[in-house]
């Protein structure tokens, strides 16, 4: 099983309109939904097949309104009640030029007593599960402390730990050396004070993550090519040309890619051009994370890896006379 934690749910309102104007403008479709990169993760394991469950905290009104959508949508999970309310955010469709901007609200102000709670829970869940994958922002300094345990226990109980998040603790939370990384360049250039400017940057980036102790790395730029490392080796992976409508959730559903990968073990190339696919198809669609294997098949066939840097030495062993 595959235990996602997600420390800042996010209650999405969607709001569409046929057209914004500069006065009053109303909506003709309203909608709730569950948001966070963990979720987001989760919901797209579900249409993979594969079998997963949240951790996450929840609080007032919002967190109550979150509970019922992530039960109408079968995601499996448990949560730490906050006093402090779920943060939402308010996104605003307008059809008339198909552009999605979303306006977020508060974080939610977890408590240090909250935080001991949460860790309570923690290692009961890592030790039942395969893969455990801490993403997203974090609501506040206090709930670092869950993904400094959560990586420790990973190590400590021999399971996969995928970190995705960013800011400040990043460079913090390297240091307790979770198996695999994923980022966005801009956010992993920001959080960590490194250049990334270029190809260099970037395969140093790599060098670094991996002497760090980080197994496998995956850099990804949106329609940009995405790079990745397998031990000491990087890879550069050109993603498919799909048209785009809404890249919201498409690094989590590479993710989720790589999750199904590493969870049916799969060879590394096979699974990171199914990542990549998955990824690409969901940026061509307005849903979030609802990818299904039929809608991908062509898209995997367009995605091209290229070793750089170091290659991987192949041994002629047939036999001579």
């Amino acid at each position: 099983m595959v235990l996602t934690i997600t420390l800042n749910p996010l209650l999405e309102k969607k709001l569409y309109f046929n057209n914004i104007s500069t006065s009053v403008s109303r909506a003709y479709k309203q909608e709730l939904l569950a948001g966070g990169k963990g979720i987001n993760i989760n919901r797209q394991l579900n249409y993979l097949g594969i079998k997963n469950h949240a951790l996450i905290f929840l609080g007032g009104a919002n967190g109550k309104k979150l509970r019922a959508i992530l039960e109408s949508e079968q995601i499996s999970f448990s949560a730490v009640s906050t006093k402090s309310e779920t943060r939402e955010a308010t996104l605003v469709f307008d059809e008339s030029n198909q552009s999605l901007n979303t306006y977020f609200g508060l974080n939610a102000q977890v408590s240090e007593s909250e935080v001991e709670q949460f860790n309570s829970k923690l290692e009961k869940a890592i030790i039942n599960s395969s893969i455990v994958v801490f993403s997203g922002s974090l609501p506040n300094a206090a709930s670092a402390k869950i993904i400094e345990k959560g990586i420790e226990l990973c190590n400590k109980h021999d399971k996969i730990s995928i970190l995705d998040t960013y800011g400040e603790n990043l460079k913090a939370f390297l240091s307790f050396k979770p198996t695999v990384i994923h980022n966005n360049i801009d956010e992993i250039k920001t959080s960590l004070g490194l250049p990334a400017n270029n190809e260099n940057d970037i395969e140093e980036l790599l060098t670094t993550l991996y002497n760090d102790g980080v197994k496998l790395s995956f850099l990804t730029a949106g329609a940009d090519s995405t790079f990745a490392a397998k031990s000491d080796f990087h890879y550069k992976i050109s993603n498919p040309n799909i048209k785009e409508k809404d890249p919201t959730g498409s690094g989590d559903a590479f993710v989720a890619g790589i999750i199904y990968g590493l969870e049916k073990s799969l060879i590394f190339n096979d699974f990171v051009k199914l990542a990549s696919a998955i990824g690409a198809q969901n940026a061509a669609m307005w849903d979030v994370c609802k990818v299904k294997m039929d809608e991908i098949k062509n898209l995997v066939d367009e995605v091209v890896i290229t070793e750089i840097g170091k290659k991987i030495k192949i041994i002629d062993d047939s036999p001579t006379i």
